[in-house]
């Protein structure tokens, strides 16, 4: 319960009415405050305080004054005996409670087990769920120690029908080769090791065994080609393993998430330890999940490297571009009369203002020119877009289609779909053919853009395949977005209609009356459409009053542009300035990284990162000691480089000073060496990744520093107080 209350919040559940006075006709003393204290309580928290410091003082007090007696009289009330058993009992009966057997706590941990424990894995929510549970159904809760026995016996429960549906539904040679993955022994030398672990192209693909494991644990490195073809290995490496797609249908996907967290923090050591079924679900779970997470990686690979190609093409093409010369002569001068003459009549006609200062046949070469510019920079930027995609980029092209399944509910994505599969067929052929067959069905509308048909279709009518290919890459990026098509086997990126609720068929109304949105698809359009005219005619409004902030419509490769200035520096709150006052008064100034080690000694947080490789060979120390390192270079963007040159400049100053005084720190100062660039690189490999970060993140939170708990207290939620009906006396609301 919690320690602070209001005068408002004491007088709403802590006031006694005349039902509980008439209670109180045969109590004096403390017992009369006592037995107040303790009904009032059970009604807020459906149980009975432990020892009197559970009941908050500020609570006593306001009852004491109720009943008419001394709150220092509390103290003196027993918490054992037969008073207080006598007083409990009465209590139970008056609000229709009954103490918690043998019997029910089986039925609760049943229950749990089946309810609670699939959707809920934390200690704190699974107390509070049990709590509830028992107060619902009239149920005093067992003590602390049987409320962790009948978790833990709905959790054991649990894991035990889970594993055992699991493990059913894997096959011999499915568990056989998840088996592989923690073998215990030395890897097979290369010219020993299967086929399957090199690519078609002789690229070397991820390693069987633990080296698997170790991989899936690893998250994709920087945006390439080479990572792309990496990911795709690893992926065609974690299907051989032939895990069903239903492994885990019928099963909530929480539970799934928190077996594949398990699975990623734990050794292979640590897995050959478990019992066969939980091993096999474990690694059944890791292997499934990273499945559709592989998948979904390699959609965004696709969709940030589509873009990456572009961008870049265009930047190149741009700075060529920005140091040629104008036909027409003098076009800063004609722009600056221009200037001059609008300013100097803003309301004459453009007739009569402009054209006496440039003539009517500049103004039009100008125009003509600008439009070849536009012309000829659009046709550089499909030259190098062909050749930096077919010189470079071309070789993933193969290897996703293979990889991966586009889909689409939507006819008008069918071109698009088309020019995938004929994609897909053409790199399953092998074919080096230049253009397509003129037997073939290319999709052209709704796939080329318009400014791009010259450079696909030629002046025979033969489509070229790669620049086609580009142009179907970019509807594809385009069709993804937009969740038009979807990727099979994918969690982000999967079938839309898969997000809806199951019953939405059924009741479209209420779903559609919950999000506030017409049935009507044509009511729908036109409200957006109102509200982007509004917002177009307020934007207008403001351009011609000058009130947009700095914001103005200019243009940019020939097409209108919103241009949005970047928003002034935000002036300091008041509140963060006598915040960083108190700080500095209190404790001088703070060093970010004394801080990650002072938070590391009382959490513990840097014990939640484990290897992805197979065991830890550098002790934990070393290893704690570079991962603060690490995590201080690339939180504050100071970077791994920069912090391995100040470690070796401080280390090399001591060791001088520990070499001209002769004392002891000299072999310290040489150990400070050891952290170098290339070691604190490895921790970075070997250590920090998506899934340790999180685990540190709730281990952080949910292990706060004796300190903190001592100066916070522990809030727990406020449940809704029991109260009383007339016509039974009593009852739980």
């Amino acid at each position: 319960m919690r320690r602070e209350w209001s005068p408002e919040q004491l007088i709403d559940s802590w006031t006694l009415d005349d039902d509980d006075r008439k209670l109180l006709r045969n109590k004096s003393g403390a017992s009369r405050l006592g037995f107040s204290v303790i009904l009032k309580f059970f009604e807020l928290d459906a149980r009975f305080p432990r020892h009197g410091g559970e009941v908050p003082s500020a609570a006593v007090d306001y009852v004491a004054q109720q009943v008419g007696g001394d709150s220092a009289v509390f103290a003196s009330y027993a918490f054992s005996g037969r008073t207080i058993e006598h007083h409990r009992a009465e209590v139970r009966r008056v609000l229709g409670f009954r103490e918690c057997t043998v019997s029910d706590e089986d039925k609760l941990a049943e229950w749990m087990a089946d309810e609670v424990c699939p959707v809920e894995s934390g200690e704190d929510r699974l107390r509070a769920a049990l709590l509830a549970r028992c107060r619902a159904g009239g149920l005093e809760p067992p003590g602390p120690s049987r409320v962790r026995r009948v978790i833990g016996t709905a959790q054991a429960g649990l894991e035990q029908r889970f594993t055992t549906a699991i493990t059913s539904r894997l096959s011999l040679q499915v568990a056989a080769r998840l088996e592989e993955l923690v073998r215990d022994g030395p890897e097979p030398p290369d010219d020993e090791r299967p086929d399957s672990e090199t690519g078609n192209d002789g690229e070397a693909v991820v390693g069987g065994g633990p080296a698997l494991l170790a991989e899936l644990k690893s998250d994709p490195g920087r945006l390439g080609l080479e990572t792309v073809l990496v990911e795709v290995g690893k992926l065609g490496r974690v299907r051989e393993l032939g895990l069903p797609a239903d492994l885990f249908d019928g099963w909530p996907e929480q539970l799934v998430a928190a077996w594949r967290a398990r699975a990623a923090r734990l050794y292979p050591s640590d897995l050959r330890a478990c019992a066969g079924p939980v091993r096999l679900t474990l690694l059944a779970a890791l292997c499934w999940t990273r499945t559709t997470e592989l998948i979904d990686g390699l959609v965004e690979l696709l969709i940030q490297l589509v873009l990456k190609i572009n961008t870049r093409a265009e930047s190149r093409v741009e700075k060529e571009m920005s140091g040629e010369y104008r036909a027409v002569h003098g076009k800063t001068g004609i722009l600056y009369a221009l200037a001059g003459a609008a300013l100097a009549h803003p309301d004459e006609l453009v007739r009569r203002a402009l054209y006496p200062v440039v003539g009517e046949s500049t103004l039009q070469d100008l125009v003509a020119e600008a439009a070849a510019n536009q012309r000829s920079f659009a046709r550089r930027v499909q030259v190098v877009l062909t050749a930096t995609y077919s010189g470079h980029y071309r070789r993933m092209l193969p290897r996703l289609l293979e990889a991966l399944e586009f889909r689409g509910n939507n006819s008008a994505y069918r071109p698009v779909m088309d020019a995938v599969e004929l994609l897909t067929s053409y790199a399953a052929a092998g074919s080096r053919a230049g253009h397509y067959a003129a037997s073939d069905r290319v999709p052209i509308e709704g796939v080329v853009p318009t400014d791009w048909r010259s450079a696909v279709v030629d002046e025979h009518g033969r489509v070229a395949r790669v620049p086609y290919e580009l142009c179907v890459l970019v509807a594809l990026r385009a069709a993804l977005r937009r969740r038009e098509v979807w990727v099979p086997g994918a969690t982000r990126w999967r079938n839309p209609e898969d997000d809806l609720p199951a019953d939405f068929d059924d009741n479209r109304d209420v779903h559609y009356e919950a999000l506030r949105k017409p049935r009507d698809p044509t009511a729908f359009v036109a409200e957006l459409q109102r509200r982007h005219r509004e917002a177009l005619d307020r934007l207008e409004t403001g351009l011609r009053a000058g009130t947009t902030g700095g914001a103005a419509i200019t243009t940019r490769r020939g097409e209108g542009w919103i241009k949005v200035p970047n928003p002034p520096k935000q002036p300091e709150p008041a509140v963060l300035a006598e915040l960083k006052t108190e700080i500095q008064r209190r404790w001088g100034t703070l060093d970010l990284l004394n801080l990650l080690k002072d938070a590391d000694y009382a959490t513990g947080f840097t014990e939640e990162f484990t290897s992805v490789a197979s065991r830890e060979v550098t002790d934990r120390d070393t290893i704690c000691r570079r991962l603060l390192l690490c995590l201080f270079g690339l939180g504050t963007n100071v970077g791994l480089k920069r912090v391995a040159e100040a470690i070796t400049t401080a280390s090399s100053a001591r060791s001088r000073e520990a070499t001209d005084t002769d004392d002891g720190d000299a072999e310290a100062a040489r150990s400070d060496q050891v952290d170098s660039e290339a070691a604190l690189r490895r921790i970075r490999w070997l250590f920090i990744n998506r899934d340790n970060l999180r685990a540190a993140v709730r281990g952080w939170s949910a292990r706060p520093s004796p300190r903190a708990t001592r100066r916070c207290g522990a809030a727990a939620p406020r449940a809704r107080p029991i109260r009383r009906s007339s016509d039974r006396g009593r009852r739980i609301s």
